[in-house]
């Protein structure tokens, strides 16, 4: 009985010194406390510095910042205003000639508290191992491709090479056909589909072209995968490319408008059983068979006479169904030969001109072409060049070569 009094005394007594000596301690501690919050907001102001210059560079990179980061950033400020508060309200507290006992225990309470929580946010600012993360731009083509037809004559083409990036065995894909003919759109309306359709997690493009330029191939490669290179030299960034490419379990990468050679392991493009399939176009079939050792190529023809007509009637507009421009515009669309960029080149040259022009653009289109390009119809150089010279001013004509 007595043991149990003394251990109910001791409680008791414990309840009436606590309230007592407490206090009494923050008072004693004053001038301490309010050091070490000082001590604190200090490094706190360094490491939020820091923080902030890594989230400004990443923003510079078009990284996105971890909400976690923007969490720590939004604490350490509340925890600096309120120390700023503290400090300053300890300050006028010491310039009285009597200082507040009560005053001085409320201040150095709230600076013990906010140096215990500046010192636990100083230790998750050190597990940051990074603060933000890269973001995949959308490609708007995947979701709508402006511009695509989809033409009947195009729909058997289109729907083999899916099957063909549907069949596990092949790798290796080509579209071919002249310049002009539409092969671009069809590569893409494939991708959008194949995206649409889950058969591959990750669709990227890039544009080859005549003189291909590895750095640039590497680098569209990787906006549309998020990857940052570091590396200058095109192995480095190769290597880079490839590993990250390795890491997608079903990906495909069309490479447009081929025109030699391309070596895919110089550009970190992997291939083959444990690599990627690879969509190409080019105009010629034997590059696609040939130097890039495609397994099955796919031939991309004209358009047939009735689709040429209502692609070029669409964007022209009823005013061709005029007897005086009927008849002009049925040449004017079989001189394009089916070609689409020609039909839509001339479509949009001559939709507000009048009876007059239109009979001169026909005149220019079934006279003997003045020049040409490599790998280009005569229909598609004709229209061009028919376009260039209806334009008015030498500003919009040189806007125009560039974007030939």
């Amino acid at each position: 009985m007595v043991e149990i009094a003394v251990a109910i005394a001791v409680k008791v007594a414990e309840c009436l010194v606590h309230p007592i000596i407490h206090p009494f301690a923050y008072c004693c501690n004053y001038k301490s406390n309010l050091e070490k919050l000082k001590n604190e907001v200090q490094k706190l102001r360094g490491a939020k510095e820091s923080v902030q210059q890594k989230i400004d560079d990443a923003k510079r990179s078009g990284e996105d910042i971890e909400q976690r980061v923007e969490n720590w950033l939004i604490t350490a400020d509340e925890i600096l205003d309120a120390a700023a508060r503290i400090i300053e309200g300890a300050e006028d507290t010491t310039n009285r000639l009597c200082p507040n006992l009560n005053t001085r225990y409320q201040v150095s309470k709230k600076a013990a508290r906010e140096v215990k929580a500046a010192a636990e946010l100083l230790q998750q600012e050190g597990r940051f191992d990074k603060v933000s993360y890269s973001t995949v731009p959308e490609d708007v083509w995947l979701t709508s491709i402006k511009g695509y037809e989809a033409f009947e004559s195009r729909m058997s083409t289109l729907n083999d090479v899916i099957n063909a990036l549907k069949n596990p065995d092949v790798h290796m894909i080509g579209a071919y056909g002249m310049a002009g003919v539409g092969k671009t759109m069809l590569v893409k309306e494939v991708a959008r589909q194949a995206k649409a359709d889950k058969l591959f997690d990750e669709v990227v493009y890039a544009e080859v072209s005549q003189r291909p330029d590895v750095k640039k191939i590497q680098g569209q490669i990787a906006d549309k995968l998020g990857l940052k290179f570091y590396e200058e030299s095109e192995s480095g960034r190769a290597r880079k490319l490839c590993e990250r490419l390795r890491k997608e379990k079903k990906i495909l990468v069309i490479l447009d408008d081929i025109w030699t050679n391309l070596d895919l392991e110089n550009v970190g493009i992997p291939f083959g059983d444990r690599g990627c399939r690879v969509l190409m176009t080019a105009r010629s079939q034997d590059v696609l068979s040939s130097k890039m050792d495609c397994q099955n190529n796919f031939l991309i023809g004209v358009l047939n006479e009735s689709e040429a007509w209502d692609l070029f009637k669409k964007l022209v507009g009823d005013k061709i169904e005029n007897n005086d421009l009927k008849s002009l515009a049925m040449n004017i669309v079989k001189a394009c030969g089916g070609l689409p960029i020609a039909i839509v080149t001339i479509a949009r040259a001559l939709r507000n001109k009048n009876t007059f022009e239109w009979k001169s653009a026909l005149r220019e289109l079934t006279r003997p072409s003045s020049g040409s390009f490599s790998g280009v119809a005569a229909e598609a150089y004709k229209t061009s060049e028919l376009s260039y010279n209806h334009l008015e001013g030498e500003e919009l004509k040189s806007t125009f070569l560039l974007c030939c």
